[in-house]
């Protein structure tokens, strides 16, 4: 079942390049954002409990689908972009078994312990 859900994750993974494909940007943009949502893990220096709650909002799909579709209803492309990047990056971190964090620990995820 495991390999099942990191194969979907990879899916979705492929779901955020083709929506990136449809920003008209170039490709270095992909690849030079695709990590900057982990900036929330400098809530991790403050304890715990911060850092889980700003990793988590930038690690939440339905956060970054809320700002893609919100940059379509604006027809604002950085908008979108965010979204795409916030939503991509997430795949990628789950392919990898990197989930959700919980306020007790950085390795206590909801796809189990890392």
């Amino acid at each position: 079942m495991k390999a099942v859900l990191k194969l979907e994750e990879l899916l979705m993974f492929v779901l955020g390049m083709y929506l990136f494909s449809q920003l008209n940007l170039s490709w270095w943009w992909f690849v030079g954002l695709l990590l900057t949502p982990d900036i929330g893990m400098l809530g991790y220096l403050v304890n715990p409990k911060i850092g889980a709650y700003a990793y988590n909002v930038f690690h939440h799909k339905g956060i970054a689908i809320l700002f893609y579709f919100l940059g379509v209803y604006l027809q604002n492309d950085i908008v979108k972009l965010i979204g795409v990047i916030l939503f991509s990056h997430s795949c990628f971190d789950r392919v990898f078994g990197y989930g959700l964090k919980y306020i007790t620990d950085f390795k206590n995820t909801h796809l189990g312990k890392l």
